[in-house]
């Protein structure tokens, strides 16, 4: 069973970032301190559990009436089961009840076709970030009642 929780426990946002360590950090060498930032203290995070453990997370960040989701991290051997998605289906529904209008994120350019596939759209010039290749992404968010 999948079951996506906002991480409110301590145990649960420290869940969150015991995954972002594992993926962003030991995985793919992400320096520590990039990968933790300010927007970390404002963001709802979100904890994806597989069978009651963690799997996988991702944060939205509100900026006027648009969300920026990031910090998307599933761990390796729950990839490819559904987690990511549920996920991002997640962050969107708190972003449409939150009276958002769209969703940006940035990328990395290996996961562009996951996005694609959700309804994100890359727009403007590759770009790096943490020493990896991303795009941008944004796609509209269909109002509630409308």
């Amino acid at each position: 069973m999948l079951d996506i929780v906002v991480a409110r426990s301590e145990r649960e946002r420290a869940a969150v970032f015991v995954l972002r360590g594992a993926v962003f950090v030991a995985e793919q060498g992400v320096p520590v301190e990039e990968e933790w930032d300010e927007r970390d203290a404002v963001a709802d995070h979100f904890l994806a559990l597989r069978d009651g453990v963690p799997a996988g997370t991702g944060r939205l960040v509100v900026h006027g009436d648009e969300g920026v989701l990031g910090r998307l991290a599933v761990l390796r051997r729950f990839r490819g089961a559904g987690v990511g998605a549920a996920l991002v289906a997640a962050i969107e529904e708190r972003a449409v009840r939150r009276g958002l209008v769209a969703v940006e994120l940035h990328a990395q350019t290996h996961a562009l076709g996951f996005y694609e596939r959700l309804g994100y759209t890359a727009y403007g010039p590759e770009f790096e970030e943490a020493g990896i290749a991303h795009r941008s992404m944004r796609k509209e968010l269909a109002r509630r009642g409308g």
